[in-house]
């Protein structure tokens, strides 16, 4: 069985594994690494986003063979690990979570957003929350976005 390295979180991780597994499943099954959920396995739900790089991406849809050394993923277990991340503290204030199923895809998502728009030197729009598309089930879009927002002021 071939190996694949990269970094996970910030740790380096080496799995024996084929070529042609879903990073998602490396991640989950192989690694133990729970937050990121499989909802579709096409990339179109989101609720597995992670960060790759500091850029979003769905896992479901890589294959661990197109990750490298040198790649950096980031699950929603390296953002907790700072248990006051502005974003998190918004998404409880705000009240955003029901079911919880949609939610590590969802902060995942609203953070790279946020680090994106400050990165071109401004702050996050309506139109960049339009660009998200994970998923929630329950449907509380409206306190999503008053989360991403609160949670930006302080990032």
């Amino acid at each position: 069985m071939p190996q694949h390295t990269f970094r996970l979180n910030g740790e380096p991780v080496t799995v024996d594994v084929d070529d042609n597994v879903r990073l998602l499943w490396v991640i989950r099954d192989v690694l133990g690494v729970t937050g990121p959920k499989y909802g579709c396995g096409i990339a179109v739900c989101k609720a597995c986003t992670c960060h790759l790089n500091g850029e979003m991406f769905n896992p479901c849809s890589v294959k661990v063979k197109d990750i490298g050394p040198n790649d950096e993923v980031t699950t929603i277990e390296g953002i907790v690990e700072n248990k006051n991340h502005p974003v998190l503290t918004a998404w409880i204030e705000e009240g955003v979570p029901q079911c919880g199923y949609c939610q590590p895809g969802q902060i995942m998502a609203a953070v790279a957003k946020v680090k994106e728009t400050r990165a071109k030197g401004r702050d996050i729009t309506d139109a960049d929350l339009d660009e998200i598309r994970n998923v929630c089930r329950c449907g509380t879009y409206f306190r999503i976005r008053e989360a991403i927002m609160s949670g930006a002021k302080n990032m």
